[in-house]
């Protein structure tokens, strides 16, 4: 009891902490409206921008500003054989930095790229305002000339895709209970987002790719460059442009533009289904009934005697019964087409602390007696 009053204590002061944080630097300019800005390619703008996040990092941001050479150097020229992955946004590189004597990930956006100015601004900006056990660490950022780098701690795993959906020979598949401790700590990094954070942050891009994971398979979300700050006051949603992944985005957002944390939510379901099956979102290379995992499974939700078909087949049978159908009735819940009847992320992270191997163990062997 005295543990959770403590815990309970240790919260508020983070949430304060937090609050006042962000709070402080509205005084100077509003972190919603600095993040919508919609900047030109002149290089003035440019410069404006590196003026500007410096400005920032001599007050609120706690993140390093780093020079391209100092980069450079920790990246070696930014060598290929140190290219850790590629996407819409550039190319990520495994770097060390003598100074501090610490791997790193050094992200390099692609100045023709998808990720531009604002969400190279709104990423520093997020990271070094927020931070928990299952947010990746922002240790510093470039912005030299048309440089734009992000500069986070390296997670040794790589990414759950990685582990999930694009196994090779060389890994093993994922057991059963790092699976659910996997999603467990993705839930706790968007229940803090959305419930600790003031104004609530809505994440926005919630996939496997964006979950990392350390030497012992803690995850931490990744690529905040589409996060958007929640609805405030009596406001029930954030209007936006529909942005994300494909298969990932509510059905209400993706239609609308209508964002909320309920958006999140489903995102999250999306995962935990992934999570479960081993399958991608989408798989053209199955047969077209199951290439949309969301479709295929919908029908499979309501006959407990189908659940066994939505194991993973490389779990080779090796988990829990009770725990694969709390799992898929979670995974259910959050994947509902109408917002408002989906849970709260804080109600996820509850029900997924129930699917610890040990609780799910006790029960079964208490029926078996």
């Amino acid at each position: 009891m005295g543990c959770f009053s403590c815990c309970q204590s240790e919260e508020k002061i983070l949430r304060k902490s937090l609050k006042k944080s962000i709070q402080e630097y509205k005084d100077t300019k509003t972190l919603a409206s600095f993040a919508n800005i919609s900047f030109k390619t002149d290089s003035s703008r440019r410069r404006y921008i590196a003026e500007e996040i410096e400005k920032i990092g001599k007050g609120n941001i706690s993140a390093q500003i780093f020079s391209f050479r100092e980069l450079c150097v920790a990246t070696q020229n930014f060598n290929p054989e140190s290219l850790l992955g590629e996407g819409g946004f550039g190319r990520v590189y495994k770097g060390h930095l003598q100074s501090k004597n610490i791997d790193v990930a050094v992200k390099q956006l692609d100045r023709n790229g998808f990720q531009g100015n604002r969400e190279f601004l709104v990423e520093v900006l997020m990271l070094s305002l927020l931070h928990h056990s299952n947010l990746v660490n922002l240790v510093g950022y470039c912005a030299d000339g048309e440089q734009r780098i992000l500069v986070y701690e390296y997670m040794s795993n790589g990414s759950l895709e990685d582990h999930l959906l694009e196994i090779g020979s060389q890994r093993k598949p994922l057991d059963w209970n790092t699976r659910m401790k996997i999603a467990e700590g993705a839930a706790r990094g968007l229940e803090y987002l959305h419930e600790t954070a003031n104004p609530p942050v809505i994440y926005r891009d919630f996939k496997a790719s964006n979950i990392l994971l350390d030497e012992r398979f803690n995850p931490k979300l990744s690529d905040f460059g589409l996060a958007k700050l929640g609805p405030t006051g009596d406001k029930s949603h954030v209007s936006t442009r529909v942005m994300g992944t494909y298969g990932y985005c509510a059905p209400e957002y993706a239609l609308t533009g209508q964002l909320t944390t309920k958006s999140d939510v489903y995102s999250f379901g999306v995962v935990f289904l992934e999570i479960i099956t081993g399958r991608r979102v989408i798989d053209n290379s199955r047969p077209s009934e199951e290439q949309n995992l969301v479709t295929w499974a919908q029908p499979l939700f309501k006959d407990k005697r189908m659940f066994h078909l939505m194991a993973d087949p490389l779990l080779e049978g090796n988990y829990p019964i009770k725990g694969l159908y709390q799992a898929l009735a979670i995974a259910a819940m959050c994947l509902q087409e109408e917002a408002s009847v989906r849970p709260l992320i804080s109600d996820v992270v509850t029900a997924l602390e129930y699917l610890s191997v040990n609780k799910i163990d006790e029960a079964e062997a208490e029926e078996s007696v």
